[in-house]
């Protein structure tokens, strides 16, 4: 008997090549119809024996192309097909989820024909497959088509063009594929083509600072080992310490500075291609390294013969520049040459970073595929994130399209850039919002975005809140579990800033059942800028629980200020903020009196806690306004008086807030055994590890593929909102 099948496929199916493989699989098996891209998701036709239609739909998903993910197969009755064959239909539009596919790093077999001298795409820089190259980054709307991505304006040369439409050829439907005879070009002012790469290449190598399109946005590089060109660098993207992304040839000269583990060195090689931040082999900071992933990083790498420097192409505050009159503009005169291309970037993408199997910033490689939500939203919903590290999350169904990480919204130009997302996002999934989730902060540029909703769509979520739904919701948490969020700052629902919080939550709800004691911010940013004048707060101001009071050391003219301005409390918020109390421990043990960028003082004191070990310093709990409050004046007394070694005083102080978290949690926790961990500061991986191990009997959780900073906000926006709209017990 012969039947006929509508078979469905819902996932990362398009720019997967996952036509080309349901044609291969039809023909193998004998069955005759058609495949299409049909909105964000591939529709068959099937006609043949049910045994065979079984045998189909289950080589569709056992052995589907590498880089695909199939969510979710339907199957309906359909009417017998007149194809004598199975034939590729034109694409087709629908309603419903769409998945982008994150752009993906040249394949092996494409960098193989890339130095290939007898292959006619010997040296070409945009050389790719069905299964490398640029995805989110250069589509326009779906179905993932040519014409509706930015190749459109490359027609296809004859050769190509059998490429494209031959079955048997690994181009078969790559929509970006093209060549030197029809494709995109490199240029270097007037200068194109080949040349312009070695225009480019003889700058770098004679020490110069080149911008490079590349597949996301513009890129800064100079030769890692030219101290002059790095501290140019550096002076260019006022960022006088934080440590630069070194891009290396493999895996070899990766392990030449850092130690290179199974899991980082499984990263590096990956399709995502992400920067890895691993130890450093000279000691010191961590260091950030990843491969060539794009076929222009790999003849730049292969011509220098070095590692490079490769950051994103910006000024400090801005977003990373896409489109070339801009990076001309802008770029052109701080640097040393302009390495652009003619196509165009659709979508801005930073590079991904990775820490310890963690990630820390989600971008290219990664971004924008769906994230699974816990409660389906029962309408869209678009979550606008905070202020820094910010992402936006476009909620549709039981899934959460998280954009790439934009910035920080502190000007014109990233809002812009946030704005610019937004719209992405929604056209991509052909949806319009509903509602939209906010933080509370009212100054936050996102929460003001928030209010071209009616106060009745808007759902505002605390904070800390959504970092450890973050948490829950990328693992997969149901009922009751206990939030563990430290971060800087963030708006409390009582009006007040926290940052040193545990909660016992749903997605819906939360109740605050302990807290970090609260000490002074004298002179607000200032002090979150500066962990010195944090360090004073502590000193001044610190929350009075009747312990001991922590050594004066303050002597100079800022202690003075910043004494009189805590006692008169002028500009001097208080904050329970786990996040600046490192900031505290890190200055009080001379390691770090100004931040020149986020989080450094706290980066600075894991460093220096390295392999060192001791016991905690003494620490208190006690009962206030019905929570367990954490005593840190304390802690900061021994930190200072104790004599030990600046290494090991910074491992007791990891310890002894180790301790603290434990505690602190088993106070609260009654029958609840499930524990989110959420907040930049469990960026920390001696603190992870340490609470994790802490907390045997308990199931520890912390951001793996969100991060637990603020770029993972807006996915936990995503799923409170999601909850609160479906109500019920969630």
């Amino acid at each position: 008997m012969i039947t006929t099948e509508r078979i469905e496929v819902h996932g990362a199916v398009q720019g997967v090549g996952f036509r080309p493989h349901v044609l291969r699989l039809a023909t193998e098996l004998g069955v005759r119809g058609d495949v299409r891209n049909v909105g964000g998701h591939v529709v068959i036709t099937a006609c043949g024996s049910p045994d065979t239609l079984s045998a189909f739909r289950r080589a569709l998903h056992e052995r589907a192309p590498r880089h695909a993910r199939i969510d979710d197969i339907t199957v309906s009755p359909h009417e017998n097909v007149g194809h004598a064959g199975f034939v590729v239909l034109g694409s087709g539009f629908a309603a419903g989820p769409r998945s982008i596919v994150p752009d993906l790093a040249t394949c092996d077999t494409c960098v193989a024909e890339l130095f290939d001298p007898g292959d006619r795409r010997y040296r070409y820089p945009f050389i790719n497959c069905t299964d490398c190259g640029p995805r989110a980054t250069i589509v326009e709307s779906l179905p993932y088509d040519r014409s509706r991505t930015s190749m459109s304006g490359f027609p296809l040369c004859a050769s190509c063009s059998a490429e494209y439409h031959d079955p048997a050829d690994r181009r078969f439907h790559a929509e970006p594929v093209a060549c030197p005879d029809c494709g995109p070009r490199l240029r270097w002012g007037k200068v194109l083509g080949g040349e312009a790469l070695h225009a480019a290449t003889r700058v770098i190598a004679g020490g110069g600072i080149v911008a490079v399109k590349g597949l996301g946005g513009y890129q800064l590089i100079c030769d890692a080992a030219d101290s002059d060109a790095v501290a140019r660098l550096r002076k260019l993207k006022l960022r006088p310490r934080k440590p630069l992304a070194v891009m290396v040839r493999g895996v070899a000269e990766a392990r030449l500075f850092s130690d290179v583990d199974d899991e980082a060195a499984e990263l590096l090689t990956s399709p995502a291609a992400p920067i890895v931040v691993s130890p450093s082999r000279v000691g010191g900071l961590d260091v950030g390294l990843f491969l060539p992933y794009s076929p222009l990083h790999h003849l730049l790498l292969h011509d220098l013969a070095r590692p490079l420097v490769v950051t994103s192409g910006n000024r400090s505050g801005e977003p990373i520049a896409i489109c070339d009159e801009e990076a001309e503009a802008k770029l052109g005169p701080v640097v040393d040459g302009v390495l652009a291309h003619n196509r165009p970037i659709l979508a801005r993408y930073d590079d991904s970073v990775v820490r310890a199997g963690r990630m820390v910033r989600r971008a290219r490689g990664f971004a924008p595929a769906p994230l699974s939500l816990p409660v389906p939203s029962p309408a869209p919903v678009l979550a606008l994130g905070a202020q820094l590290k910010h992402t936006t999350a476009l909620a549709v169904g039981d899934r959460a399209l998280v954009g790439p990480h934009t910035g920080d919204l502190e000007n014109a130009q990233t809002f812009a850039a946030f704005e610019r997302t937004v719209e992405t996002l929604c056209r991509w999934q052909g949806t319009t919002p509903e509602y939209c989730a906010h933080d509370l902060h009212p100054r936050y540029l996102s929460t003001r975005y928030a209010e071209r909703w009616s106060r009745e769509r808007r759902i505002p979520v605390q904070h800390h809140h959504a970092h450890v739904a973050a948490t829950a919701a990328e693992h997969g948490v149901r009922g009751q579990f206990i939030g563990v969020a430290y971060d800087g700052l963030g708006l409390g629902d009582d009006g007040t800033l926290w940052g040193g919080e545990i909660f016992l939550a749903t997605y819906r709800d939360y109740r605050r059942v302990g807290r970090f004691g609260r000490a002074p911010l004298p002179g607000g940013e200032v002090a979150v800028r500066r962990p010195s004048r944090m360090a004073l707060g502590y000193l001044y101001g610190a929350e009075d629980f009747g312990a001991p009071s922590i050594p004066d050391i303050g002597r100079t003219a800022e202690a003075g200020l910043v004494r009189k301005m805590v006692e008169r409390q002028v500009n001097s918020p208080l904050a329970s903020s786990a996040g600046r109390l490192f900031d505290a421990a890190a200055a009080l043990l001379g390691l770090c009196e100004d931040n020149t960028y986020e989080g450094e003082a706290a980066v600075l004191l894991e460093a220096s806690a390295g392999g060192h070990t001791g016991p905690s310093f003494e620490w208190k709990l006690h009962q206030r306004d019905g929570m367990w409050v954490y005593d840190p004046v304390p802690t900061l007394r021994d930190l200072v008086t104790c004599g030990d070694p600046v290494g090991v005083a910074a491992a007791r102080f990891h310890t002894t807030i180790c301790e603290v978290t434990a505690a602190l949690v088993r106070e609260v926790a009654g029958e609840v055994r499930t524990v989110c961990l959420g907040g930049g500061v469990f960026q920390n991986r001696r603190l992870v590890e340490a609470v994790t191990r802490e907390l045997g009997g308990f199931r520890v959780l912390v951001g793996e593929r969100v991060p637990v900073n603020d770029g993972g906000i807006s996915y936990g926006q995503a799923a409170v909102a999601a909850a609160v709209l479906a109500g019920g017990d969630c």
